[in-house]
């Protein structure tokens, strides 16, 4: 159990005290830009539920028996988990909890229904939605209170939820562990490259920001990259 970042009984496990750490987001409009390119463009967004927390390594274990991080412990986020391994667990985390899945994986052929209320990865549009919380600065707040990174991290990972969250309730969307999203970079460019969002413990200050985007492979394991879990409604 995430002790200290929930309400439930302390016989409750990670995976049911999961639900209660479930933000409703409203709908809203966004506009997105990639800076290497300039290119604008405006997603609307239904209503759905995204995680206070990255997901942690003991909620990571009860589902996956695994713990693939370079750092340990339970409350920390879990990192070194690929893309493809973000969605199985998505995956998994579903059927233990009696959701349908959202993804059908056919080797490196994945197909998503964003219709399933299963858990899965947050459209690149609702991460940054949900992290700016309505502010339009670069941050929610002051860089040193809202997220750990290279100044302030002691160039290690930290766990979840010590810093100030977002006017919405969430924690470390800034610092501490990049996050992936399901969206892909730019096929034309960089074929199957997949987004991740939010700046790590080990980045300066312009990677921590709200609009900061970065790719790689869908297969790419790093020990400052993990991811949390959305739903749709």
């Amino acid at each position: 159990m995430l002790e200290g970042l929930s309400h439930a009984p302390e016989n409750v496990s990670t995976l049911q005290a999961l639900e209660n750490l479930m933000i409703k987001v409203p709908a809203g409009e966004i506009v997105l830009k990639d800076e290497r390119t300039n290119h604008k463009w405006v997603v609307e967004l239904k209503p759905y539920l995204l995680a206070k927390y990255p997901v942690t390594q003991d909620l990571y274990f009860e589902v996956t028996q695994q713990v693939p991080s370079a750092f340990r412990g339970d409350k920390l986020p879990i990192e070194s988990v690929s893309w493809f391994g973000a969605i199985q667990f998505c995956n998994l985390l579903s059927k233990k909890t009696g959701l349908q899945e959202c993804y059908a994986i056919h080797d490196e052929d994945v197909h998503f229904d964003l219709a399933a209320n299963g858990y899965r990865l947050p459209l690149e549009a609702e991460w940054e939605y949900a992290c700016r919380a309505g502010n339009l600065d670069a941050r929610y707040g002051d860089l040193d209170e809202i997220a750990w990174y290279s100044e302030n991290s002691s160039n290690t990972i930290h766990e979840v939820g010590k810093k100030i969250p977002n006017a919405w309730g969430f924690y470390d969307m800034i610092g501490n562990v990049w996050e992936w999203c399901w969206d892909i970079y730019d096929q034309e460019v960089y074929k199957t490259y997949r987004v991740f969002r939010g700046g790590g413990w080990f980045d300066k200050p312009r990677a921590c920001r709200a609009s900061c985007r970065r790719r790689s492979h869908p297969t790419h394991r790093i020990d400052d990259l993990g991811f949390r879990v959305a739903r749709s409604l």
